[in-house]
């Protein structure tokens, strides 16, 4: 099967995900920085429902990233600053970057949603990325990471230990309350929505009753809208 898009860029389907139909494996008619340029002038970034505008390209990216391949905002970590990377450096806080091609929270449809079906994200953890997460572990550190897509590439790459080496490879980690966590001591995150996997994926880190109580909180507070208040639709 084969897709025509503008500017004579066509794309053969390789696979369908049997586990998540609506994502498909393509092979471009065109590669390398040719391609990255006509993906930034013929698509649109992802938005969230709640932004009533289009945002510029640079209002999803975070200030350390690099290599574009990630289908939705790296939302966590848009929150850094160089200023605040260099105070945390001077805090004695020392950070360790990885690349990760994001995919989606949401496939648009929600019995498909409400499945939680885990998602295949490509990642790369350097040599280097991995010597400081095992150094703060021997050294009675706390490797937080900044994201859930972190925690996903962290997991998939740590022995029993919790120690990771490099690695260069695709994920299907599904991470719950049943998941006993290796590598990853704290997470960052923001609020998500009821039906994604990425507020599943919190569960493993506090009881799901606490996480319902800080939900409740936000809404109480008016951080989230009231459709957020059937709680019982989470996890």
């Amino acid at each position: 099967m084969r897709i025509d898009f503008a500017e004579g860029l066509t794309a053969t389907v390789l696979e369908r995900d049997a586990n998540i139909p609506r994502l498909w494996k393509l092979r471009f008619s065109r590669c390398g920085t040719e391609l990255v340029d006509l993906f930034y002038r013929l698509g649109k970034p992802i938005r969230y429902e709640y932004v009533s505008a289009p945002w510029d390209l640079d209002y999803y990216q975070t200030v350390y990233a690099k290599e574009p391949g990630s289908a939705e905002m790296p939302s966590a970590g848009r929150a850094f600053t160089w200023k605040l990377l260099l105070a945390l450096k001077q805090r004695g806080i020392d950070s360790a970057y990885i690349v990760l091609h994001t995919g989606l929270s949401s496939y648009m449809d929600d019995e498909l949603d409400r499945a939680h079906p885990a998602s295949e994200e490509k990642y790369f953890v350097s040599d280097s990325t991995a010597e400081k997460i095992n150094f703060a572990r021997d050294n009675g550190g706390r490797v937080i990471a900044v994201g859930t897509t972190v925690v996903r590439a962290l997991e998939s790459v740590a022995g029993a230990d919790g120690r990771v080496q490099e690695t260069h490879d695709y994920t299907r980690l599904k991470i719950d309350n049943h998941y006993r966590l290796k590598a990853v001591d704290g997470l960052l995150t923001g609020l998500h929505e009821p039906e994604t996997s990425h507020l599943e994926l919190l569960s493993a880190f506090l009881p799901i009753e606490q996480i319902r109580a800080a939900y409740e909180e936000a809404i109480a507070k008016k951080y989230l809208w009231h459709e957020f208040g059937d709680l019982n639709l989470i996890l």
